[in-house]
């Protein structure tokens, strides 16, 4: 059997939007090179990962994940209950720090009322953390901007057609920091469980440990996605998946830290406003043909996947 590897998009080149689809109708995944996010901001983020996630674990409870989901997330206290690849009952074996979209309290976000709309918390006892991220995120959101439009341009759909749903968009910077996994340790415990994302577009920055494994197309193994500083390595969602009818793949992904070193990736999670109602574009869907999927409202979908997942977003 021949080995299966994750295509590469050249982001500056002319037929970039057409490669980009082709791409993410056949394996979901790609690196991403000619993106433009200096260096120097990947490398400062993740050195603010690292001083987070090595202070002391009551620093990090005093700024524990909230119901507006930003904070600490603790080892033990997320587990992919929606997946239908595994069957899963052991806590994801990581920790991280959530950042999102920052509302100030007197912003139109939070006076409407916005699912999840609200402030940052930060560590700050941290010099230059929030600076890091905040130079990070906007670079990203700048990112995230242009796939939109490459995707539009790819899928046959006027300019803006996508765009105006993400004004303001929901963003989710998460520092993840996984331990080695013991080497007794039973098959079902996971870095991270398999699972497809429920947004839009995931952009991963990691480290050079690797761990992160994408299910090959016909569904019978699990693909390496080594670490390449030079690339994101992006990937669609559930949501990319139903506005492009199922033209552009959602696919399963896991992570197994099977080094004996700590591991830590920064994934960048850009999806639409809240409020948006995901129902396939018209250049997906034949002429006389019904859409495979029908409307989903993000918001209410979005509330039904943390409830799903976090210890800090079930009710009573």
């Amino acid at each position: 059997m021949m080995p299966l590897s994750i295509p590469e998009v050249d982001l500056a080149r002319d037929d970039a939007a057409e490669r980009l689809i082709a791409a993410y109708a056949d394996v979901g995944f790609a690196y991403l090179v000619g993106h433009g996010v200096d260096i120097a901001l990947r490398e400062a983020v993740f050195e603010a990962s690292k001083q987070f996630h090595a202070s002391p674990r009551a620093l990090k409870e005093s700024i524990a994940l909230n119901s507006i989901h930003r904070g600490f997330i603790a080892i033990d206290t997320s587990t992919t209950r929606h997946s239908t690849l595994a069957n899963v009952t052991k806590p994801n074996q990581s920790e991280s720090f959530m950042m999102m979209r920052d509302d100030a309290a007197h912003s139109e976000q939070v006076r409407a009322g916005n699912y999840l709309a609200g402030p940052n918390q930060w560590p700050d006892w941290l010099p230059g953390f929030r600076e890091a991220l905040e130079a990070y995120h906007e670079a990203m959101i700048g990112l995230g901007m242009r796939l939109i439009s490459l995707v539009e341009r790819g899928l046959g759909e006027p300019t803006g057609s996508l765009a105006r749903h993400f004004d303001p968009p929901t963003t989710w910077l998460r520092l993840l920091h996984y331990p080695p996994r013991p080497a007794d340790a039973p098959d079902d415990l996971y870095g991270s469980a398999p699972h497809a994302d429920f947004g839009f577009l995931t952009l991963l920055a990691q480290d050079d440990v690797g761990g992160l494994e994408v299910r090959s197309p016909d569904g019978t193994r699990w693909i390496d996605v080594p670490p390449r500083d030079d690339a994101f390595v992006m990937n669609v969602g559930d949501m990319l998946h139903q506005w492009s009818n199922g033209r552009l793949r959602s696919t399963p992904h896991r992570v197994y830290n099977r080094s004996n070193r700590e591991r830590y990736s920064v994934p960048f999670f850009f999806d639409p406003h809240v409020s948006t109602v995901i129902e396939p574009l018209a250049s997906c869907v034949t002429d006389g043909v019904e859409p495979r999927f029908a409307p989903v409202h993000f918001g209410e979908f979005l509330r039904g996947r943390l409830e799903g997942s976090y210890v800090q977003h079930q009710k009573g």
